[in-house]
């Protein structure tokens, strides 16, 4: 098996999902031991309470997160994710908020211990970025991000505002399945633009001084899949193919879902009507999925990576088939 990495590879990623199936349920029985044990404690009139909330507390917290390991079904839920962030319209200040969406994405990744890698980044003029490409690295990255998709809204302060105005900002997400060796995607070599450019950068040691950035244009259905992380322009190309293989897939799944549209004129329409999260900051707090409903006050916490509730709302949602089928309005604009 060893001198087949084929057939040794996957072998080790099903023994490591069983190694965590195991490690999990004796993980539950012994909270549930230690909970029981606080209980017999208690009986004999020790002044236990406090230690017995925070056991039971975090116990609900880790069954919620088992729970939501459980309605991960779907075929491409156990891959990696490849998120692709795009400001709206507004200039700076739409920019900005994309780069506080990354930030948001990545810092979950960093919570649930996955690995989270740029490919791609494009800086805004003056803040923010105009359009980031990363894969963040782990099992059940894109079940538990697949939810994610869609327009997201900020309404706040702009800090770019002489006068201090509320504004608000839309920016898109688009969560795709990075598509392993096992599953083959024909992509014939006519098919394809390959552009190399000069990767950019802040200046100084991040500025590249040869064409090693690379993108690639599958030409009929217009999918565009770029990398200039590396140094090596055959490590970029390499990539930017994994990412092209992995959008048409995707493209592919929709398409025998009898999606009218293509794949990523989900992502064109950057306004009302068309989002699926309000994060409010002025003049109350609050973060709210527009089609689950489900609201969190701590919307700084938020936007340091706390996502737990909203993907655990919308897996709840997605399992007993009550996703809405077109955009939602939101009643609180």
């Amino acid at each position: 098996m060893w001198a087949d990495a084929a057939r040794s590879q996957p072998l080790m990623r099903e023994r490591k999902r069983l190694e965590t199936l195991l490690a999990d349920d004796a993980e539950l029985a012994r909270r549930c031991d230690d909970i029981e044990a606080y209980f017999d404690l208690a009986r004999e009139g020790e002044p236990v309470e406090p230690e017995l909330k925070r056991e039971i507390d975090a116990l609900v917290e880790y069954a919620e997160k088992l729970e939501s390991k459980t309605m991960l079904l779907e075929e491409t839920d156990a891959l990696n994710a490849i998120v692709v962030v795009h400001p709206g319209a507004g200039g700076t200040e739409s920019q900005d908020w994309a780069e506080m969406l990354m930030r948001m994405y990545i810092r979950w990744g960093e919570r649930e211990n996955f690995k989270v890698e740029i490919n791609e980044i494009q800086d805004g003029d003056e803040a923010g970025i105009k359009s980031a490409t990363f894969t963040i690295t782990g099992e059940y990255a894109f079940g538990l991000l697949s939810g994610e998709t869609g327009v997201h809204r900020l309404v706040r302060i702009s800090p770019f505002d002489s006068v201090k105005r509320r504004h608000t900002s839309f920016a898109s997400v688009f969560v795709s399945p990075e598509i392993d060796d096992t599953i083959v995607i024909d992509i014939k070599p006519d098919d394809l633009r390959i552009d190399t450019y000069r990767s950019g950068g802040k200046g100084g040691q991040h500025v590249n001084t040869t064409d090693s950035a690379v993108r690639i244009t599958h030409i009929p259905t217009g999918l565009v899949a770029g990398c200039q992380n590396e140094r090596s322009q055959h490590k970029n190309k390499e990539r930017a193919m994994k990412m092209l293989r992995s959008r048409l897939y995707e493209y592919e799944l929709e398409k025998k879902k009898a999606v009218s549209k293509k794949l990523e004129d989900s992502k064109l329409e950057i306004g009302f009507g068309s989002q699926i999260r309000s994060y409010v900051l002025q003049p109350y707090r609050m973060a709210k999925d527009l089609r689950t409903r489900v609201e969190v006050g701590d919307v700084d916490r938020v936007l340091d990576g706390y996502l737990e509730p909203f993907i655990r709302g919308y897996l709840r949602m997605r399992r007993e088939g009550n996703l809405p089928a077109g955009p939602i309005e939101d009643d609180e604009i």
